[in-house]
């Protein structure tokens, strides 16, 4: 696979093609791969070394080594929605129930097994399994899966940078006090269990912004924002503040209406680190959590 950049406004001063790279964000450990993995760099379609001098208009070539499918990971022939795709990114769609990566508890037929199943089906030439974020089994909405590690190291660090907004809607219980707010709240694992998660000062710093979007007799309806991205950040920052998702038997009380945490990821929009376009992905609201809301207005 071939990626392409063209050198503009070069001036007198002399750029190496190294540094160039370098300021494509592309490291010293990746060059390395593209060296003795089957890679190869070239400027203005001729074979160079990362010494090469650059000057304006030239172009440079990076040729990605060819990424070869894990044999750690089960294929899956599970029905996958894809909700977009390019030669970098593939964004699916993912129902409630599935689990986003393999486990003891679940080791065939999760998203990535199904992503791995569907890469081998079209015969691409990464077959490498790149996953971006993951969501929690009984979470519904946005999955991004990246076609090869460089396109996975740019969106890591835009995720780093908080440069990727991500858009989740919740139903939770009770009313919230302000119709906007933010928590933030270091999360850690909780003292007693593997799985649970915790509000304390021994966590990772964490930061869930949220917008009332509908009020009923007992229930919020909120939009929320990822600042960071931990384990069960907006269950167990909603349930420290007392307003533990619907459904979510975890972090709150038994529920009505639902069968699993009301939590949905309906949006992701960053700026595409190769088309440098602003992108935005959209999900809509499954099935189920349509459904509670309608019996909510009633």
């Amino acid at each position: 696979m071939r990626i392409d950049w063209y050198v503009e406004n070069q001036t007198n001063e002399k750029l190496l093609l190294k540094s160039f790279l370098k300021r494509k964000y592309i490291s010293k450990r990746f060059l390395s791969k593209v060296k003795y993995r089957g890679g190869n760099l070239q400027v203005n379609d001729k074979d160079v070394r990362v010494r090469e001098e650059l000057r304006s208009g030239d172009k440079v070539s990076v040729f990605l080594p060819k990424e070869e499918a894990s044999d750690h990971l089960n294929v899956s022939d599970k029905e996958l929605e894809v909700l977009y795709e390019d030669s970098h990114y593939l964004i699916v769609d993912k129902p409630s129930g599935v689990a986003s990566v393999p486990s003891s508890l679940y080791p065939n037929h999760t998203i990535a097994n199904r992503v791995k199943g569907y890469i081998q089906t079209k015969g691409y030439y990464h077959q490498t399994i790149h996953i971006v974020n993951r969501l929690d089994k009984d979470t519904s909405g946005i999955m991004l899966f990246a076609k090869h590690s460089l396109a996975h190291s740019y969106l890591d660090r835009l995720l780093q940078n908080d440069e990727v907004y991500k858009e989740y809607v919740a139903f939770v219980h009770n009313r919230l006090d302000n119709s906007h707010g933010v928590i933030d709240e270091p999360i850690a694992r909780s003292s007693d269990s593997i799985i649970k998660r915790r509000v304390h000062l021994s966590g990772k710093s964490s930061k869930t912004e949220y917008w009332v979007m509908e009020t009923y007799e007992s229930v919020s309806k909120v939009k929320i924002q990822l600042h960071t991205g931990r384990t069960h950040q907006i269950r167990v920052h909603f349930s420290h503040d007392g307003h533990p998702l619907v459904g979510d038997t975890l972090y709150g009380p038994e529920s009505t209406g639902i069968k699993r945490q009301a939590l949905h990821c309906v949006k992701v929009s960053f700026r595409h680190p190769f088309t440098n376009e602003q992108f935005t992905i959209v999900s809509p609201l499954a099935a189920d959590m349509t459904a509670l809301e309608e019996n909510l207005k009633k």
